[in-house]
């Protein structure tokens, strides 16, 4: 009886160095895209622009950069973080920040797998790991929040990877934690993944305590050293610049209008969706009541997800709740779109159809095409172009009601309500890791 041989290295790294030539070419097409396109990188020229008030001393909050009159919105630690930016020349600078989120778009791919699949972080499959990195960033870099992101020269991907980094750290470590309270510090948003740290934290404790365990369970580890780097952060900026931090916390904060108008199409969170339905640029009342409502349900979907284990989902629906909630998500806010894909790809039922009806929304740039010069056409827009403008709440609306619905089915089914995200099992999945092993296709999925 003859033994197939194991495969050599080198035919190992063959499927590897592929999707490193595919990625190198996509990326390239997309850096000589952007400058066609001449794009401005507005964004970050805001952001050196503070980094250079802070600098000359001067008033941070009263600051306005580039033809757009653009303010700073971010609590004051942002400005600390953007410094580095004025030590180059702005056509280097620009250079940098798009090869830094072109490398940031590996990082968050790599991430989003280690968080789906944790096993693929094992040193047996690193190759498979780095194979499906590359793949799916040479794709996932031309959805229309990545593209953005980069023409604006915005820092959602540093965010997005300052979060999965903490929350694909192995069990126990001391760091996990520190990105999400520095990402905190620099754009509040993030502040909704500490709820779900402490509500999944806080039930698991209890169900463990009832059990005779009395230590503190990783969520609420991260959850307490993500807050305490908050505070420690904006406390040292209270002392370091308290006129700014005065400012921010006690005025700017609450000036949404400083951002931009909250009927733009840009504006991808709830709040937009109602203003463009009432026509009106103060949604007000009807806006935090329909967050509450959504964000409450999500949230309590996301920490169920979290106690039965499903790290992914607790994560995800997480991150969309806070796109959804807040007063303003511009469309390039919407980069955890990446995850998402994969996680739908990963575990979907119908995955190649569900998978690329939510691709379709985010690489259609649909939302672009409506009116939206400055004259504020989308106080006036019809049926048709509503929905066109909450093509990202939507998505995550439906993805939401799905993920309940197959909760739903399943605990009628068999009672223990185990499912994924938009169905059980089949459809296509990511590669399975050297080692052999398999995910159970039921229960927790992490």
């Amino acid at each position: 009886m003859s033994v197939s041989p194991l495969p050599s290295h080198r035919t190992r790294l063959r499927p590897l160095a592929a999707a490193a030539a595919v990625c190198l070419l996509s990326f390239t097409a997309f850096w000589v895209a952007q400058r066609l396109a001449h794009v401005n990188m507005l964004d970050v020229m805001v952001y050196r622009a503070e980094a250079e008030t802070l600098r000359a001393g001067d008033d941070l909050y009263a600051m306005r950069a580039t033809s757009a009159n653009l303010a700073m919105t971010y609590p004051p630690f942002a400005a600390v973080l953007f410094l580095p930016l004025t030590v180059v020349g702005v056509p280097l600078m620009r250079t940098l920040t798009t090869a830094g989120n072109l490398l940031l778009v590996v990082a968050m791919v790599q991430l989003s797998l280690q968080l789906i699949r944790p096993a693929l972080a094992r040193p047996a499959a690193r190759v498979d790991l780095w194979r499906s990195t590359l793949w799916i960033a040479a794709i996932a870099v031309w959805c229309e929040p990545v593209w953005t992101t980069l023409r604006y020269g915005q820092i959602n991907l540093l965010i997005a990877v300052a979060v999965l980094w903490d929350l694909t750290r192995r069990e126990g470590s001391r760091w996990a934690g520190l990105g999400i309270g520095l990402a905190t510090a620099v754009k509040l948003t993030p502040g909704l993944f500490v709820v779900l740290l402490f509500a999944a934290g806080l039930l698991i404790w209890r169900r463990d305590r009832a059990l005779g365990v009395r230590a503190l369970n990783p969520w609420l580890r991260t959850g307490l050293t993500a807050t305490g780097v908050f505070l420690v952060t904006t406390l040292a900026m209270v002392l370091a610049l308290p006129d700014a931090s005065k400012t921010f916390w006690t005025r700017t904060l609450f000036e949404t209008g400083r951002v931009g108008h909250a009927e733009e199409t840009a504006n991808q969170s709830i709040s937009g969706v109602v203003a463009r339905l009432l026509h009106t640029d103060a949604p007000g009342i009807w806006w935090l009541a329909a967050a509450v409502l959504l964000g409450g349900a999500a949230m309590a979907l996301a920490v169920r997800a979290a106690v039965r284990g499903d790290r992914a989902v607790a994560v995800l629906v997480t991150a969309f709740t806070a796109l959804m909630v807040s007063p303003i998500s511009w469309s390039h806010h919407w980069v955890w779109c990446v995850p998402l894909l994969i996680l739908l790809y990963d575990r979907a039922t119908r995955a190649w159809l569900v998978t690329g009806a939510v691709a379709l929304a985010f690489a259609s740039f649909a939302l672009w095409w409506v009116p939206h010069d400055p004259g504020r056409p989308e106080l006036d827009q019809n049926a048709g172009q509503m929905l066109l403008s909450a093509v990202y709440p939507l998505t995550a609306t439906a993805v939401f009601a799905g993920y309940a619905w197959t909760l739903l089915r399943a605990r009628k089914a068999d009672g223990t309500g185990a499912t994924g995200v938009t169905g059980v099992t089949g459809g296509p999945e990511l590669p399975r890791p050297a080692t052999g092993e398999r995910r159970p296709q039921a229960v927790a999925k992490e």
